[in-house]
């Protein structure tokens, strides 16, 4: 009689060490044997642990000899609270086509490594589904992160859930509400969640409808907008294109999400909807910059201190400090003030003061603010109402400018091909941030169009051929932030290309 093996990847906070507690109090109940084994893991996001655990699936009238660790190939349930974590499991081999079932949390918390990056470093979702259902003999995928935050409980409730639904325990769902309500903890939103979890297992609650809904809510204010991208837009760019809409009038406002629709209106003109979805995606992100007014928009967000205090753990009669570092530079600073006055002070900064160093990107304010005070939440939410003056500032017009002239040789390189004009669309993940990180991405980009756009939209370069060249510069920059394989790849293009090797001599 071999026991039901479990095999369990949870990010710190996620409440592994709880979930463990409560499927081994519930086999107990039961008279299962069962043993289990936490394994510490290294720093990775929050810090991620694994737990192992064992169950016979009867009550056995001797005691059961129960491995501490797991066996590659030899694992039956396999569980995740986060996508990423599913594939680290499946890379390790504990996850099979023949044998295991896969509970997994479809949503991302992006690692070190993602974070990191230059451009957008984040792993293919695509590829980590494909794996997940390529590589396991059955799946149970749902976004646990949203089912937690709708129930009002928290991951590791659904995830029990989701592993209750799934029947591969023989232990009935009275034991694991049983376990939730003898640890005593939040045990109204556990159960709740619990609910949840188990209702998407058996396939009686619908995903798509909950997140219709709450998409609709969140759309409220720009619906003639989404329905003009309906009736007007390719099916296949419609999810990009109407998560924009939402994200832009937030950001900013309805008419600035009408903006939005109103540049991409030319380019679904093109008729590539794989170009259009591509740029919609990217323009999205080049309109909702990163800014100071942005920044307390979201450290004033209504919904922040609840997740906040759900993520510490913080009982409601328990206080909160939250400290808020900041350090603006003079850059910072100008991007918020008119255009005219931001120049003069940027000028002044680019000046060599009398020891023969200039100011800009080496003079920083270090500032703390304490959000959980009224003072301290006060300043920052008078800095988030700005978001009106947002269109009459610098970095606003700087911002416009640059995206008219991207906007502008996605149209160009269109009748050339759309593979070259889909490469200068994806060339727009170079510009990112604030401070250095948006000077080093745009500098990056503007020696890309410089020396490698400019001359294929002149047809100094065969299209095909720059389109490789803009992918290649793409990659090279996004590898290397300093910008010296950037300079080897440039430098390579222009001898491969006879044209740009006259035009430089």
């Amino acid at each position: 009689m071999n026991p039901v093996t479990i095999l369990v990847g949870a990010l710190g906070g996620d409440g592994g060490g709880v979930l463990c507690d409560w499927i081994v109090a519930a086999a107990q109940s039961q008279g299962l044997g069962v043993q289990a084994t936490q394994i510490p893991g290294v720093a990775q996001r929050t810090g991620a642990t694994t737990y192992y655990l064992e169950v016979m699936p009867t009550p056995a009238p001797t005691t059961s000899v129960l491995a501490l660790n797991p066996a590659i190939g030899e694992v039956d349930v396999a569980l995740a609270t986060e996508l990423l974590e599913a594939g680290r499991m499946i890379f390790n081999g504990f996850v099979t086509p023949d044998r295991t079932t896969l509970i997994a949390s479809t949503h991302r918390v992006l690692a070190i490594g993602e974070r990191a990056a230059m451009g957008d470093g984040s792993f293919d979702v695509g590829r980590l589904l494909r794996a997940v259902k390529e590589r396991s003999k059955e799946q149970i995928l749902f976004d646990m992160d949203q089912a937690a935050e709708e129930s009002g409980g928290v991951i590791n409730a659904v995830l029990l859930g989701a592993l209750a639904g799934s029947g591969r325990l023989p232990i009935p769902d009275a034991a694991f509400e049983a376990a939730i309500r003898h640890a005593g903890k939040s045990v109204d939103t556990n159960l709740a969640a619990f609910a949840f979890g188990r209702g998407h297992a058996r396939g009686e609650l619908e995903q798509v409808v909950r997140e219709h809904y709450k998409r609709q809510s969140a759309a409220a204010g720009v619906e003639d907008l989404i329905e003009r991208a309906r009736r007007d837009y390719p099916a296949g760019s419609l999810d990009m294109v109407e998560e924009g809409i939402r994200r832009l009038a937030t950001y900013q406002d309805r008419s600035y999400a009408a903006l939005y629709l109103d540049r991409l209106d030319p380019v679904n003109a093109l008729g590539s909807a794989e170009l259009l979805r591509e740029t919609a995606r990217h323009l999205a992100v080049r309109m909702s910059f990163e800014d100071v007014i942005r920044v307390a928009q979201a450290k004033t967000a209504p919904d922040r201190m609840a997740r906040i205090r759900s993520e510490v753990r913080a009982r409601p009669h328990e206080p909160l400090e939250i400290t808020e570092h900041f350090k603006p530079g003079i850059e910072e600073i100008a991007a918020v003030l008119p255009p005219g006055l931001a120049r003069r002070l940027i000028g002044w900064a680019e000046r060599p003061d009398r020891h023969g160093r200039a100011r800009l990107g080496k003079v920083y304010f270090s500032m703390h603010v304490r959000t959980t005070t009224i003072f301290g939440f006060a300043r920052l939410r008078l800095l988030a109402g700005l978001r009106w003056w947002r269109p009459h500032t610098y970095r606003y017009a700087e911002e416009q400018a640059e995206i008219e002239r991207w906007l502008a040789q996605i149209r160009a390189a269109a009748p050339l091909g759309v593979d070259l004009a889909r490469e200068i669309a994806e060339s727009a993940r170079l510009i990112k941030g604030y401070g250095d990180t948006y000077r080093r991405g745009l500098a990056n980009y503007r020696r890309i169009a410089a020396d490698v756009i400019g001359p294929a939209l002149a047809g100094r370069m065969p299209a095909q051929a720059a389109a490789d060249a803009v992918a290649n510069a793409r990659v090279a920059a996004l590898a290397d932030p300093d910008g010296e394989s950037l300079s080897r790849t440039l430098a390579a293009i222009a001898s491969a290309s006879p044209s740009l090797r006259q035009a430089a001599e």
